[in-house]
């Protein structure tokens, strides 16, 4: 694999600016009340920063930011399920509308899918989350370990189930 060197001018900040959105949804999904994804989030940058020297360049900048995003969400929310047994999962989740007026059958579509998406082993999440951050199979491999075939196969999993319960969901 070509090693990718982060170029002097690839400040922290740049490597920020350009996966903040993608980090944010990532907390957003795994944030549980009361940890809001405002706090998730610094959490991720402050592991991003105190990580950020030990970056060999193996992979994309934004691989190991996702990666790095991924293990402390999945630790944050571990942590939360240990001392609260009761938790409600993907319950931060919130869609900012565009400037048209919502679509009330479209909301419900949204609606759906997030629950189905939460209905899933927690593996199963991160898969679909990087794929709907439209990461290639590749990619999801690099940041899940996982080999690129048996990212595709569980993919391919993953979207039947979530097939099967939007279309109970939705009749």
């Amino acid at each position: 694999m070509k090693k990718e060197v982060i170029p002097p001018a690839q400040t922290f900040k740049e490597i920020l600016e350009e996966n903040k959105a993608s980090i944010y949804r990532i907390c957003s999904i795994y944030a549980v009340a009361p940890v809001e994804p405002q706090d998730l989030f610094q959490e991720v940058v402050y592991h991003l920063w105190k990580s950020l020297p030990s970056f060999q360049g193996k992979s994309k900048a934004s691989t190991w930011a996702y990666r790095v995003a991924l293990n402390v969400c999945y630790r944050a929310k571990l942590k939360f399920n240990r001392s609260n047994r009761q938790t409600i999962r993907l319950d931060a989740i919130q869609f900012v509308p565009s400037s048209s007026p919502p679509d009330h059958h479209q909301q419900e579509k949204h609606q759906a899918l997030y629950e189905c998406i939460s209905s899933l082993k927690e593996a199963d999440q991160s898969l679909i989350i990087l794929y709907l951050e439209e990461l290639s199979y590749r990619e999801i491999s690099q940041i899940t370990g996982l080999t690129e075939n048996h990212v595709a196969v569980k993919m391919k999993r993953i979207r039947e189930k979530l097939f099967q319960c939007i279309t109970r969901k939705l009749l």
